[in-house]
């Protein structure tokens, strides 16, 4: 007689999926945190220009970014052809910008606040005359951070 006996007859057992329920929920959670959703729907058309020295903003956070380019195609028969000026989600009018540095200074901890700027991004085509206006109504409203978005020269 043998010592060692074959098992017959005996499954291993089957695999609980009673927490498996738990980790879907855990990666959904997760993944709803982690990612992070665009700010605002572009209704301006915004080609930046290339640029050869540039410098990466360190907290996107603390940025407000101002758009100015022509509206897009469904759009050019509310606000026509000529570039205008969008603020966060909605087309402004240069007027507006005060009111929307401000509810941006009020998201932002009073100890960040210094560190606020203001992220012009400039269709290439645009003339300078909005863009000057725009760095006129932001210097009235003590914005004196600013910079302008470009990308980076392709060689």
């Amino acid at each position: 007689m043998s010592k060692f006996q074959k098992k017959r007859g005996k499954s291993s057992p089957a695999i609980s999926t009673a927490s498996l329920p738990d980790i879907i929920f855990m990666l959904l959670f997760f993944f709803m945190v982690v990612t992070v959703l665009r700010d605002s729907t572009l209704k301006v058309s915004v080609n930046v220009p290339n640029a050869t020295e540039l410098t990466k903003l360190e907290k996107k956070s603390l940025v407000n970014y101002l758009y100015i380019g022509k509206p897009l195609q469904n759009y050019q028969d509310v606000y026509g052809t000529k570039p205008t000026l969008q603020l966060g989600d909605k087309i402004s009018k240069i007027a507006d910008i005060p009111l929307f540095l401000e509810q941006h200074k009020n998201t932002v901890p009073e100890a960040q606040r210094p560190g606020i700027n203001s992220s012009l991004r400039v269709d290439g085509e645009v003339t300078m005359g909005i863009v000057s206006d725009v760095k006129t109504e932001l210097r009235k409203s003590n914005q004196l951070k600013v910079n302008y978005s470009a990308k980076p020269k392709v060689d």
